[in-house]
């Protein structure tokens, strides 16, 4: 029981650390915002909380429950912070609609297999944060959002914060491409490791 609060207050955290990032990139939707996001990656290392993107492409056999117990705690955590932006007199609901309808116009197939790309670098840059050298991290993550490539944290974050009344109505389409983009963060994550059947980033 101790280990299933401490799983879920740190995969929370990690969800607003992202929320906030994803905040800071909506403020500023430019190469700027996607800098200022690295922000909530360099706090998730440091506190080392639980992240799905972060976590994935380490998780051993017979963890795959844990794992989605920590995406539910990071949306959470992104839900948290979704609920303080929309007190925000910026126009953040517009931009997240914006890059929600830009998601949802690209499709499941094309969202999920870019959100592999999203999967690698993630998997690269904690590699390297682990041992000590998060440079490649404030590379890694503008890399991936100048290049579209969806974060199932993040994203959930932008969804979180388009109106209500445009979430609704596009449910069904938000989910099943939200689940596209969960499995080919998944894929990207594992990429290395599947390829080169090696243990060696464990």
């Amino acid at each position: 029981m101790k280990h299933f609060i401490s799983t879920l207050r740190s995969s929370i955290l990690a969800g607003v650390c992202v929320g906030l990032a994803g905040f800071g990139y909506l403020a500023e939707k430019s190469i700027i915002g996607a800098v200022v996001f690295s922000f909530g990656l360099l706090a998730v290392v440091a506190y080392r909380l639980k992240l799905y993107t972060g976590t994935a492409g380490f998780f051993r056999r017979g963890e795959f429950g844990q794992l989605m117990f920590i995406l539910f705690g990071n949306i959470v955590g992104c839900l948290l912070v979704g609920l303080l932006a929309r007190c925000s007199p910026m126009p953040i609901q517009e931009t997240a609609q914006a890059v929600l309808e830009a998601r949802l116009a690209n499709g499941p197939l094309f969202g999920g297999l870019l959100a592999v790309g999203c999967g690698f670098i993630m998997t690269t840059v904690v590699t390297f944060a682990r041992k000590g050298n998060v440079l490649p991290l404030l590379f890694g993550i503008p890399l991936f959002i100048n290049c579209g490539f969806p974060h199932c944290v993040a994203d959930a974050f932008y969804y979180l914060c388009v109106p209500v009344e445009f979430l609704c109505s596009n449910f069904v389409a938000v989910l099943v491409f939200y689940l596209s983009i969960v499995a080919g963060n998944f894929v990207g994550c594992n990429l290395y490791r599947a390829v080169m059947r090696s243990e060696a980033i464990l």
